[in-house]
């Protein structure tokens, strides 16, 4: 049971920084739309490394629980 909360835990927290990340990401490029390419790339990037992160989380619980 304490692994499904662990995993509940780690999904909440990564919907919480990439939900972070598009929020700064939505607001800096209506700041400044020219750089609108690459905001989208590092918002991209930021997302990609927060899943990569929680799977890592995930697989390792299941190896170690």
């Amino acid at each position: 049971m304490t692994t499904l909360l662990s995993y509940a835990i780690a999904v909440g927290f990564a919907a919480t920084g990439i939900s972070a990340l598009g929020i700064f990401a939505t607001t800096n490029i209506a700041r400044q739309p020219e750089v609108a390419a690459t905001i989208q790339t590092v918002f991209i990037l930021g997302a990609a490394f927060i899943e990569a992160l929680c799977l890592l989380a995930f697989v390792l619980g299941l190896i170690g629980g």
